[in-house]
């Protein structure tokens, strides 16, 4: 592989990206593309002048043509909702923006692996995939990895514990019809239901009592308070990304739950979601399918159909 990633689009998110990619290391090459030509020259600029006390990668605004032998081409570009606004209206318009991007870039990066950003990420992931006709392991949508950080950062607050030991996943629809997999939930392979009665000193670390709707409810609503406060959320699908960036460029395999375009898992085919993936050179290598229970799996399900019940209603 070439080292080398393509990301579309140079606002807030694809610029905190180009940051954090160039802060870990991850890649050698990043080209900038943006239909605000001076915004994406300034950003790379600034992230290439932090470069000396960093990692030394080549970033640069460019043109689709500066995407050849792009590994990796990262789509971030879309516009956000407006106040009045439907989720459909918002919806088509960021697919007619993806419509009138998909063919420019997969002609110049016709092997890349493609990952999703953009919301509504599962929606996107699925019409690239239709429009395009790149393989299904080639097109990955950031999904509910953003949603299962979320997760983890509660859960290691309510346990007092490493956030890294907390195996925790939400899954379905990027939106309001995920869930959280609690039957899968553990710390360090304890599963948290048996977690605090495995403790033989109880009042060494403290547990914090809670319930599954009150750690859901700050999961979906995390995003919004962000956005309240500052204006927008990039840090944490900053991290997502490069994360998954790794895990491509990895010589082992890693577990996210990211959005690919089901083909009969869970009995699901054709719409784009999260469940588990393995991800590894080849994008994603295997989906997984933990046993969850069976009011999970109809959450899985209605997720699955809250998203069709979108795609039928969109020009594609």
């Amino acid at each position: 592989m070439n080292n080398k990633v393509t990301i579309i689009g140079a606002g807030s998110v694809g610029a905190t990206v180009a940051y954090t990619l160039v802060a870990t290391g991850s890649v050698a090459e990043i080209v900038l593309i943006d239909v605000n030509v001076d915004k994406a020259k300034g950003e790379a600029l600034d992230i290439i002048q932090a470069t000396p006390y960093l990692h030394p990668v080549k970033i640069y605004c460019g043109t689709y043509e500066d995407a050849v032998g792009s590994d990796i081409v990262i789509v971030t570009s879309g516009v956000g909702r407006k106040p009045g606004q439907s989720r459909i209206d918002l919806t088509q318009i960021n697919v007619n923006i993806l419509k009138s991007i998909a063919p420019q870039i997969v002609k110049y990066a016709p092997d890349a692996l493609y990952l999703f950003v953009a919301n509504p990420v599962d929606i996107l992931t699925y019409v690239f995939c239709k429009i395009t006709g790149v393989p299904r392991n080639r097109v990955i949508g950031t999904g509910c990895t953003l949603d299962s950080i979320r997760l983890r950062t509660r859960l290691s607050e309510l346990y007092s514990v490493n956030q890294k030991q907390v195996h925790a996943y939400v899954l379905g629809e990027h939106g309001d019809s995920s869930f959280v997999a609690w039957s899968t939930a553990d710390i360090s392979g304890i599963p948290l239901a048996e977690y605090e009665k495995t403790l033989t000193d109880k009042s060494a670390i403290t547990v914090s009592p809670y319930t599954h709707e009150e750690v859901e409810e700050y999961v979906k609503k995390s995003g919004g308070k962000i956005i309240a406060g500052k204006g927008a959320t990039f840090y944490g699908i900053a991290a997502c990304v490069t994360q998954i960036v790794n895990s491509i460029y990895s010589s082992a395999y890693t577990i996210l739950p990211v959005s690919t375009v089901l083909d009969g898992e869970y009995g699901i085919s054709d719409v784009a979601m999260s469940t588990l993936c393995a991800i590894g050179n080849d994008g994603v290598v295997t989906t997984l399918t933990p046993n969850l229970s069976a009011e999970e799996v109809e959450k899985m399900k209605h997720s699955a159909d809250v998203l069709k019940g979108v795609i039928a209603e969109l020009d594609i």
